[in-house]
């Protein structure tokens, strides 16, 4: 699923259309075992939208884009039906999840109820990409390869100069602007430091990396891990 690409195409289409495709799969008979997600977290600047694309293309993944993340789960009628994509194992796998976050969680937001609930569900569906909203810190490590990719300030200010052909002064307010709100965004719901390197399993520093290497990187992270297998029930 992939928003950035097809701009002109509805929000509320894309999200009608991937619950289609979920419900036929929750009608196959058999599943594959292993369903990892990707859940990549980036400062503005240092080009994890297009690293993002460009695995979710390698590895034949769907892409979830916050924006596609935000929509659903602004919305508890929307976010209950994807929800109801799952079958009777997959939401037993979600509940797990939910209650090993702990009751010290701020269950007190009913966004982040819904958020927790969308973000789940993409991730016990599997085979995806979650690009920001917090899916780090959200789904469990041992069905996620957890990204951070950042890149020094003055990189991020020529790539955004380059990108959108900015000022040096507007980019460089593009740029704290948009991280200041995702890092208010984690430390608000989470409790958590956006940029701490140990809230991940990779970080990828894209100053002297090009997005092609940034990618065999990532792929091969994920391609070698051992996989916890949810489907086994124990």
């Amino acid at each position: 699923m992939e928003v950035t690409s097809q701009p002109k195409r509805s929000l509320d289409k894309i999200i009608e259309e991937q619950i289609v495709r979920w419900q036929v799969d929750q009608k196959k008979k058999y599943k594959k075992p292993i369903r990892p997600v990707i859940t990549l977290s980036r400062v503005p600047g240092a080009g994890g939208s297009v690293l993002s694309q460009r695995l979710a293309q390698d590895l034949k993944i769907d892409l979830f884009d916050q924006k596609i993340v935000e929509e659903i789960a602004k919305s508890s009628k929307v976010s209950e039906k994807v929800v109801q994509t799952l079958d009777e194992q997959d939401r037993s796998i979600l509940d797990d999840w939910i209650r090993m976050l702990g009751e010290g969680y701020l269950w007190s937001y009913e966004y982040l109820k819904h958020l927790t609930k969308v973000v789940g569900t993409i991730g016990a569906h599997g085979h995806a990409l979650i690009l920001g909203r917090g899916a780090s810190f959200i789904l469990p490590q041992e069905v996620s390869l957890r990204v951070l990719v950042l890149a020094p300030l003055q990189t991020r200010i020529d790539n955004v100069m380059r990108g959108y052909g900015a000022s040096a002064s507007e980019a460089k307010r593009r740029v704290l602007r948009t991280e200041s709100d995702r890092r208010a965004f984690v430390r608000k719901y989470f409790n958590a430091d956006m940029t701490d390197p140990l809230n991940y399993d990779l970080v990828i520093n894209t100053k002297n990396l090009s997005i092609d290497a940034a990618v065999k990187i990532v792929e091969e992270a994920f391609n070698s891990r051992e996989w916890y297998n949810y489907n086994v029930r124990k």
